[in-house]
């Protein structure tokens, strides 16, 4: 679970900072996309490199929804019989609704790559033109709504995500302070704030 999740919480934040090429425009944009196609290049073809890291991130959600599974029955097994409902002291929100949060984020990585990746679900898809294809995605007032709720879930995950990490690596914080929930804050926010911006920034014609 832990393995899993580092090399998905790299993905998420390198996702995040590439995109962060929308605000130096068009170019720019459709550029860094046209170089992660040509990654390897010309030892590997035209979109090799791009598909085998496509391939290490389906392997790694995998192994991740497999092992959530396990514990979650593991678990279960431990304690057939359920807690008595109670004031929840220990646990935050992110932890008390981390399983459908990661089912609303697969559904919505499903979406978004029959939206932005593929373009079925794509109004005016055009190969190649990313810029143009993010600004007219998100012109839709109720995609980018989508996005936005999608990606606040994405946060809480990233957040009790990240804080578990530590925990499962054996990872202790000194007493008086929890350095651990502090990296894991900020980790989900930087995340959270730089994709939430893409369809705000469409939106509000600040990119367009």
């Amino acid at each position: 679970m832990a393995v899993s999740g580092i090399a998905l919480f790299g993905f998420v934040l390198t996702h995040m900072l590439g995109n962060l090429k929308l605000y130096q425009g068009a170019e720019k944009l459709n550029a860094y996309a046209e170089w992660l196609r040509e990654m390897g290049s010309p030892a590997l073809p035209h979109s090799g490199a791009l598909w085998l890291l496509r391939a290490g991130l389906i392997v790694a959600v995998v192994v991740h929804i497999v092992c959530a599974y396990q514990l979650t029955r593991i678990n279960q097994k431990a304690r057939p019989v359920g807690y008595k409902r109670r004031a929840t002291i220990q646990a935050t929100y992110a932890s008390r609704t981390l399983r459908w949060g990661g089912v609303i984020i697969l559904l919505f990585v499903l979406y978004h790559l029959g939206h932005l990746t593929f373009g079925q679900l794509h109004p005016d898809f055009v190969a190649g033109d990313v810029y143009n294809n993010v600004v007219v995605g998100f012109s839709v007032w109720w995609v980018s709504a989508l996005y936005m709720v999608a990606n606040l879930a994405l946060g809480l995950h990233l957040y009790h995500g990240v804080w578990s990490l530590f925990q499962t690596l054996g990872v202790a914080a000194p007493r008086g302070g929890d350095w651990r929930r502090g990296i894991a804050a900020a980790f989900a926010f930087v995340v959270t704030v730089g994709n939430l911006s893409f369809p705000i920034a469409v939106l509000t014609g600040l990119v367009g």
